[in-house]
């Protein structure tokens, strides 16, 4: 299972950007997929997360600017962000639990991650 994220890149303050991702490979079925970032010097921290049933959730830094969405039927998550700040400034990854077989359990998946950059 491969996942590949697009769409990082720089942008100004008060700027919007959309993340993707797609998931590839041998899958069964997606259950919660979402995007976390790591800023330099930090920890890795959660951003959004969406069920395969279109429930979100956000961290309460980005709740009202970002929105998670997900093309099932294209193993894609979307990560929309608007008004973005200097402190968004991050690498996100994406991240998929995958059941790649109806028989065994199912394990997370990570993106490579993409850089987003927001100048003040």
């Amino acid at each position: 299972v491969q996942l590949v994220e697009s769409g990082g890149g720089l942008v100004q303050a008060g700027g919007s950007l959309r993340l993707s991702c797609t998931a590839s490979g041998s899958i069964f079925s997606i259950n919660d997929m979402g995007w976390y970032r790591q800023a330099p010097g930090k920890q890795r921290e959660l951003v959004a997360t969406i069920t395969n049933g279109g429930r979100t959730n956000y961290a309460d830094s980005v709740e009202g600017r970002f929105t998670i969405s997900r093309d099932n039927a294209k193993n894609t998550v979307y990560l929309q962000m608007h008004s973005l700040t200097p402190d968004d400034t991050a690498v996100y990854y994406c991240i998929a639990d995958v059941q790649m077989d109806p028989r065994l359990r199912s394990y997370n998946y990570w993106g490579q991650g993409t850089q987003v950059t927001v100048s003040s």
